[in-house]
């Protein structure tokens, strides 16, 4: 507990950030009627994170989840037919990883708030998440930005 926010919350309110940032660097993209929605509704979910009980949000989130799912499939699948990056790549050059780097940060993030598990798990679930997400940001950022390929 920091201030009276729990780690959960705090995290939450980062990946709304992160996710909010993510939506709006896809209006110039091809096939953007698909990952607007996607990180706009991962936005709204980790916005109101207390109150994730509430039935509106946990149907949000479902659908957000599957929206997730989804998308990293046709992903996988274009990519293994295409043969651009392969399944595990983390060349964040490729737009095909960033998509599936993504799409994974979001079915993540709702898998943390569809949760049953105990406070102490989520915590440290949703501290991961953030670490991780950031962490791949800022290194494509700082690394890789000038060669990216759209």
């Amino acid at each position: 507990m920091v201030g009276g926010l729990s780690v959960f919350r705090v995290c939450s309110i980062l990946m709304a950030f992160l996710f909010a940032m993510s939506a709006s660097f896809q209006l110039n993209d091809p096939d953007r009627y698909l990952w607007i929605p996607l990180y706009s509704s991962a936005t709204i979910v980790n916005s109101v994170n207390g109150a994730s009980n509430l039935m509106a949000v946990r149907k949000l989130a479902k659908c957000t989840f599957w929206l997730g799912i989804i998308l990293f499939i046709k992903l996988s699948i274009l990519d293994q037919n295409n043969g651009i990056v392969g399944l595990w790549s983390m060349d964040m050059r490729e737009r095909a990883v960033r998509e599936k780097l993504g799409s994974g940060l979001v079915i993540s993030s709702m898998c943390l708030h569809l949760r049953n598990s105990t406070p102490k798990h989520l915590d440290y679930g949703m501290l991961t998440l953030v670490v991780v997400s950031y962490g791949l940001c800022s290194a494509f950022f700082v690394v890789h930005r000038q060669e990216m390929k759209f």
